[in-house]
């Protein structure tokens, strides 16, 4: 886990990474934007393999949200499209700013940032955005457990957010201020939690280039993510060549733990066998 500085995009941090770390098998999961900063985690050597696996349902995140201006880009890296008096601000009182912030919590259909990078029709959308088309992205359904004011600085409101992967941190920005009649744009962005992984689990990218360490061992991360089952070391062995063994009544995707500690493998139920579906410790390393 890296605490991405701003002004870096994920691939920046993943080229840093693989300088510091001495090796090109390096990637990441959850993208982070230049602008924003925090948790962004990144797998090393076998580890980049376990980022397809890993369990990230939810995310949390600090952020500032400025009223009164829309941007091209819902944040303050587009051009201002439309902005309000003054007059207009003073008249928000907070309880019309707590009305629009629960408007938007719960099982919500959020139309992401035209400047974003899904796909449509095999291109990513702010990609046809700034050559000029029109891009008309549909709404999609995502959960906001909590979007709580942390304080109100002027036309700033700090906001803490939690919330399922894939809502735009932007497009709430956009939302809160389109329902507040004034516009409005993210100004500041800080990613606090990705799944199981916090920014106490985190590096800072300049501390890794002078003391290169992980922030997690492959056996850590699985443990993190899954809930674990105990084997034997025969057992264990089977795993680590990719054999299956006897079902046991398990549900879902666990972490295979040897007698000694150690992660070997995500195993699941299928049929009348407990598989392997990704390898930590294969017998051939």
């Amino acid at each position: 886990m890296v605490d991405k500085p701003q002004g870096l995009s994920s691939h920046d941090v993943v080229s840093r990474l693989r300088k510091a770390l001495g090796t090109k098998k390096v990637g990441h999961a959850g993208t982070l934007d230049p602008m924003a900063t925090g948790v962004l985690v990144a797998g090393v050597e076998r580890g980049t393999k376990f980022l397809a696996h890993m369990t990230a349902a939810t995310k949390a995140y600090r952020a500032t949200i400025r009223l009164g201006q829309s941007t091209t880009t819902d944040d303050a890296e587009g051009e201002i499209t439309a902005q309000v008096p003054a007059a207009r601000l003073r008249d928000l009182n907070p309880a019309l700013i707590h009305a629009a912030l629960a408007a938007l919590t719960g099982d919500i259909m959020q139309r992401p940032s035209t400047f974003s990078a899904i796909k449509i029709d095999g291109q990513r959308a702010y990609a046809r955005a700034r050559a000029g088309e029109k891009v008309e992205i549909p709404p999609r359904p995502v959960t906001v457990s909590r979007f709580d004011l942390l304080n109100r600085r002027g036309t700033d409101l700090d906001v803490e957010v939690h919330c399922s992967s894939g809502t735009y941190i932007r497009a709430l920005a956009r939302d809160l201020g389109e329902n507040l009649g004034v516009g409005g744009h993210l100004t500041m962005l800080r990613r606090t939690e990705v799944g199981p992984f916090t920014l106490a689990d985190s590096v800072l990218l300049d501390a890794l280039s002078e003391n290169p360490r992980l922030s997690l061992t492959l056996d850590e991360a699985l443990r993190r993510c899954y809930p674990t089952v105990a084997v034997t070391a025969d057992e264990a062995a089977a795993l680590a060549k990719g054999q299956w063994l006897e079902p046991r009544g398990l549900s879902g995707i666990h972490a295979a733990v040897d007698p000694e500690g150690r992660s070997i493998a995500l195993i699941r139920e299928q049929g009348k066998r407990l598989s392997t579906i990704f390898v930590a410790r294969p017998s051939t390393l």
